[in-house]
């Protein structure tokens, strides 16, 4: 039987499923491989409303609350702390500097933990009260004054910087997994699986889909903020979903990406539900999930530009090795798990590419092939890489030949 979702609640329908034995059911009663869901989560059963009466509430209009985001030591998590300021700030320059505590973050040792925030992007705060109140995507760095270990940021700036005059724009297709609270996906049934891929990829109906309410309230969220968010879609493996960020010229798509990524924990946070970016939360038959890069530069865009676009993969396959330490945050061993040359993806040994092909490294899209120009779709990137990291790897070997 095909996956149920969260909002079954109609028992007597289902009393009489409980004692059959197929795994491939999910249901609200309490058979050996039932479990209700959510039941366990602390935030799912908090009073939300209540939060109302506090929101309604006026301030001095003067006063701003700042959410400063960060990239915490692990690479693929955000940290956050609010600051009020007296001002209304219009550009990231206008917000001050902060510091925090990096022993708490993996990013220092208790002796000298004050790290630095810097300022690098504004965003309108989709969560806090004020019409001004905002979100400061930051990046980090050590007491001495070097980025952090985490911060890929301050390479891709430097790889912009010397690149910007071929006008290079990025997109990229974020993949993530809805996950109840003791880790398995949303709505699958305990000690077992659901009906088998097939129905639920750009699905509909309460079968086949899983959380569409947090994932259009994430859309409405990011576009409230200023992410130039492009789109969202259920995906292959159930509990899966699928958000576009970009195009957008230079560093704007890697910092959208980051704060669609926290205002996504965000909302999730608030439904009591768990978000994972693992690129193979489930062993198996089961499709992975990517951070497929869509790239071009003015050239590829141009009339002909495919001949761009060819001479951009001929120097992909030349770094393979590179790149695959690149595209996730612990140097490619993620990606061992996802990249495995079948469910939609290439082998991690080989390089590959082909026109409309999702089973290789890079794909030319049909569309781009017709028109003879356009982008290329870089399929190798974990749905937890570090954009920074994958935009940086991709700018010096195309454009800077590094």
């Amino acid at each position: 039987m095909a996956l149920r979702v969260v909002g079954l609640l109609i028992r007597q329908e289902l009393s009489g499923l409980a004692n059959k034995k197929s795994v491939r059911m999910i249901s609200t009663s309490r058979g050996p491989n039932c479990a209700k869901i959510l039941e366990h989560s602390p935030n799912a059963h908090l009073n939300k409303t209540l939060l109302d009466r506090y929101t309604r509430l006026k301030y001095d209009p003067k006063y701003v609350q700042a959410t400063y985001v960060w990239i915490d030591g692990t690479g693929e998590n955000v940290r956050l702390k609010d600051r009020v300021l007296d001002y209304v700030p219009k550009k990231p320059e206008d917000v001050p500097a902060w510091q925090y505590d990096g022993s708490s973050t993996y990013q220092a040792l208790g002796g000298n933990s004050d790290m630095k925030l810097m300022p690098r992007a504004l965003y309108k705060d989709p969560f806090k009260a004020g019409e001004n109140d905002v979100i400061v995507l930051c990046d980090t760095y050590q007491p001495d004054g070097k980025p952090t270990a985490s911060n890929h940021r301050a390479a891709m700036q430097d790889a912009y910087n010397r690149t910007k005059d071929l006008e290079p724009w990025f997109g990229i297709e974020q993949e993530y997994t809805f996950l109840d609270i003791d880790g398995r996906p949303l709505g699958w049934p305990v000690g077992g699986f659901p009906g088998p891929q097939g129905p639920y990829y750009c699905a509909a109906g309460a079968q086949n889909v899983v959380a569409r309410d947090i994932a259009e309230a994430h859309a409405v969220a990011c576009l409230y903020a200023g992410v130039q968010f492009a789109g969202t879609n259920a995906e292959v493996m159930p509990a899966q979903w699928e958000y576009q960020v970009g195009p957008a010229l230079g560093m704007k798509c890697a910092d959208d990406l980051w704060m669609s990524r926290y205002i996504l924990w965000r909302i999730a946070e608030d439904y009591g539900v768990v978000v994972t970016f693992d690129p193979k939360p489930m062993e198996g038959n089961w499709n992975g999930a990517g951070g497929h890069c869509n790239f071009s530069t003015k050239p590829m865009r141009a009339e002909n530009g495919i001949k761009a676009i060819e001479q951009a993969i001929e120097k992909l396959s030349k770094k393979h090795d590179k790149h695959i330490k690149a595209y996730d945050p612990r140097g490619g061993k993620d990606n061992e798990r996802r990249l495995v040359g079948r469910l939609e993806t290439s082998s991690i040994d080989k390089f590959s590419w082909g026109v409309a092909d999702r089973g290789t490294s890079v794909r030319i899209p049909r569309g781009v092939a017709d028109a003879k120009k356009g982008y290329l779709e870089d399929r190798r990137p974990s749905s937890n890489c570090d954009p920074y990291a994958v935009c940086n790897a991709i700018l010096t070997t195309c454009l800077l030949d590094e």
